[in-house]
Formats: C-alpha cells, sequence, structure tokens
C-alpha cells in the first residue's frame, strides 16, 4: 500500500494511513487508561470516600490486605538506618517481583504520573519543531541515584522522598498543590525548552533504579519483522529512550538479535504503535539470535 509523501511529517502519521488511527494510538491508549487509573484508585479514598487503597506510590495498602512498597523508597529507608516494619518489606518485594517480570521502567511509561507531564511536554516540543537542545549524559540519573542514598546514609533521612515531583504531585492532588505547581511547571519546561526528554531520560533517580531491575526481565519488545524496516525514523522520534533501539533494529551484521535488552527500556509500546510495517512487537528475551542470512 502506497502512502502519500505528506503522511510523513509527523511521527505515526504514516502507521495510521496504513494501519487506521486505534491501531496506531493502541498501546498510548492503554497506558493513559492505566496511569489515570492508577491515579484515581488512590485518589478515590480522600476524594470520594471509597477507600480501595490507602497510601502513595511510594507505600500502600490495597483493599486492607495487600502491602505494595516502592523498593527504592525502602532501600533509602535502610540506607538512613530505619528498619521498616514487615509489611514494608514484603510490599517491597511483591513491587520488586513484579517490575522483574514485565520490566522496572515499566513503572515510569504506565505508572508514574509524571510521565503525562514529560510526556506532554515531548509532544509539544516535536509539534513546535524545538531541537534536541542542551546534551545531557544519561548517566546522570545513576549519580543521582547514588546521591540520594548517601544524603540518606549521612542525614537519616529517605532525602529523595522530601523532592521526589511524584510525591509532591501526588500531595498536592489531595492537599492542594500550593508550590508545588513550581516543580511540576519547572520540569515541564525543562523538558520543553532545555533539554529533549530530560527529567525521565537523563535526571530521574527513580527511573535509574527500575532501569537496573529492568536489565533481567523477560517481558520485551522485540524487533521481530527489522527486515522490513524503511528506515522512517518515526520510532526514534517518538522513543523515551532512542539508543535502546538500535542494536535490535539495526544490529544483525554486529550479531545483536531483535530483542530491546537494555534495561532503560520503558516497554512504553509507541515504537509499535507508530510503525507502519508492524516491525515490533512485545515477546520475550529468550531466543534472542541474529535472523540467518538469507
Amino acid at each position: 500500500m502506497s502512502v502519500p509523501a505528506t503522511v510523513m511529517k509527523r511521527p505515526g502519521l504514516e502507521a495510521i494511513a496504513v494501519k487506521g488511527w486505534l491501531r496506531a494510538w493502541k498501546w498510548l491508549l492503554v497506558r493513559r487508561v492505566a496511569q489515570l487509573g492508577f491515579l484515581a484508585l488512590f485518589l478515590a479514598g480522600p476524594w470520594f470516600g471509597w477507600w480501595i487503597v490507602k497510601g502513595t506510590l511510594s507505600s500502600s495498602l490495597t483493599l486492607g490486605i495487600l502491602p505494595l512498597t516502592d523498593p527504592y523508597v525502602l532501600l533509602q529507608s535502610l540506607t538512613a538506618r530505619h528498619w521498616p516494619e514487615r509489611t514494608a518489606i514484603v510490599g517491597a518485594l511483591i513491587v520488586l517481583g513484579a517490575y522483574l517480570l514485565v520490566g522496572g521502567r515499566m513503572y515510569c511509561s504506565w505508572v508514574c504520573p509524571m510521565n503525562l507531564v514529560t510526556d506532554a511536554a515531548a509532544w509539544l516540543r516535536r509539534r513546535l519543531g524545538l531541537g534536541a537542545g542542551a546534551h545531557l549524559k544519561r548517566e546522570t540519573r545513576y549519580a543521582i541515584l547514588a546521591a540520594s542514598l548517601a544524603v540518606s546514609a549521612l542525614t537519616g533521612v529517605v532525602a529523595w522522598e522530601l523532592v521526589n515531583p511524584v510525591t509532591i504531585l501526588h500531595r498536592g492532588l489531595l492537599f492542594g498543590i500550593g508550590l508545588g505547581w513550581i516543580v511540576i511547571a519547572a520540569i515541564f519546561l525543562f523538558d520543553l525548552l532545555i533539554a529533549r526528554l530530560g527529567w525521565c531520560g537523563h535526571l530521574c533517580p527513580v527511573g535509574a533504579f527500575y532501569g537496573l531491575i529492568g536489565h533481567v526481565s523477560p517481558l520485551r519488545v522485540v524487533a521481530r519483522r527489522r527486515s522490513q524496516c524503511n528506515d522512517c525514523m518515526d520510532c526514534m522520534n517518538v522513543c523515551p529512550e532512542p539508543q535502546v533501539i538500535t542494536p535490535a533494529l539495526k544490529g544483525e551484521k554486529k550479531g545483536f538479535g531483535p530483542v530491546i535488552t537494555d534495561g532503560a527500556c520503558t516497554n512504553c509500546g509507541r515504537c509499535i504503535d507508530v510503525c507502519s510495517k508492524d516491525v515490533f512487537e512485545f515477546g520475550t528475551r529468550f531466543g534472542n539470535k541474529p535472523e540467518a542470512a538469507s
């Protein structure tokens, strides 16, 4: 099926023309439902008295039975020499086990409410035709992660929770965000005007922590039909971690298989959506071997 040249103006337009609007936006729509759904569960109690979930993304209790704890918060607590309660440890193990299976950075793209803010900035940046902006090293987020643990150890305080934008946003929605809007707006403007994908892709230590977990998870995006790639670059333009795509998509001659194995991948599914050739799909890390030469 031929596609008019005008379709190539923005990432995903060719996919819409070939696959239809719903398939070209499927995983993004599912992610938005998931993100807003998780947020609604936490807000339903304080706003409407429906106490399905009590707590925050840092630590919560679902239906009075299921404890869930952010393992990064637990690690900071241990570093700060605060021994947590048994339920917090159980909750952290449950969360850790889940993300070991599905990919740690799925937290960033499927759960974290700040993703709504940074995705909005990335979308507007593309629409305005702004360039990449300031160059930041992605390793910076690991330095911030290490620093947060060091500060926790030195001060005896769970350091990152004092400035965590997710916590600020959550508390703001519950009690009135006040000056918290400054933090949220600053991140939006930083991503929009200074560095493309700057916060989540280069600075956030939460994403860095979950990226370390994601290195061993079996659920992966796979470039199953990479031989069909037409080099449109749509996947690279929408991916929050575009550096993870190239080895799986173009690395056959270097001996790389079609599976995206990098833990930084958020499993957001946008590369699947915007590819008009259906190069990508969700799969597993197993059988990651280059295709036999034809």
